[in-house]
């Protein structure tokens, strides 16, 4: 193992809403054959009925328990799970320690789809929601770790699909026809792959 390899980070994937981890089957075992450290969890419940912000406190108290305290990781969310590894990251205090934040097919501005339930991390979801205007209030803190948002103009669960899109960090188009592929399209993987690779920016002192 050379000595790039050995400073590479743990990797945490954060799932979405109504998945579970072992959405990330495909993914995670590509990435271990990466030779990186791949880490699951599972939000609970999934289906809405706790904010965004309530699951991103099970983010926090994961890494806590399972990560040395100056150890730095990297995150991968899928759709909700991007959002709450952004809330993670900019409400409490993940950006501390995560250096690399890749979102897949995440609702960063809403989905027309959050209106089909009354659920309250549903509500969040929603385009205009006080909560999504609330964490892209300060998105800018993004652009001081490596950022990455993946996503496919076809989406028919984010709508409009470029509220994937971000201001901040690099964008990356993946062309697939249906959001669940977003984590099996080898062209996705390679992209996340690449993400987890790239150099981290040096601290702004």
């Amino acid at each position: 193992m050379n000595i790039e390899n050995q400073q590479r980070n743990p990797v945490l994937l954060i799932h979405g809403i109504d998945d579970k981890e072992a959405v990330f089957h495909k993914m995670k075992a590509y990435l271990i054959q990466q030779g990186l450290s791949v880490h699951t969890l599972n939000l609970i419940p999934n289906n809405g009925d706790l904010g965004l912000d309530e699951l991103a406190k099970q983010v926090a108290d994961y890494v806590t328990a399972t990560f040395a305290s100056e150890q730095p990781l990297d995150l991968v969310g899928f759709s909700m799970g991007g959002i709450v590894s952004r809330y993670y990251v900019q409400r409490l205090g993940g950006i501390n320690r995560v250096q690399r934040l890749i979102t897949i097919s995440s609702p960063h501005y809403g989905t027309v789809v959050a209106y089909g339930s009354r659920r309250p991390g549903c509500v969040q979801m929603r385009p205009n929601s006080i909560f999504l205007k609330n964490l892209n209030s300060d998105a800018v803190i993004l652009g001081q770790l490596n950022f990455t948002s993946i996503w496919t103009p076809y989406d028919l669960m984010i709508i409009p699909a470029n509220s994937s899109q971000m201001p901040v960090g690099s964008e990356v188009i993946v062309p697939v026809a249906l959001h669940p592929w977003m984590l099996t399209d080898s062209r996705s993987l390679a992209v996340v792959t690449a993400a987890l690779a790239e150099r981290i920016k040096p601290a702004v002192s």
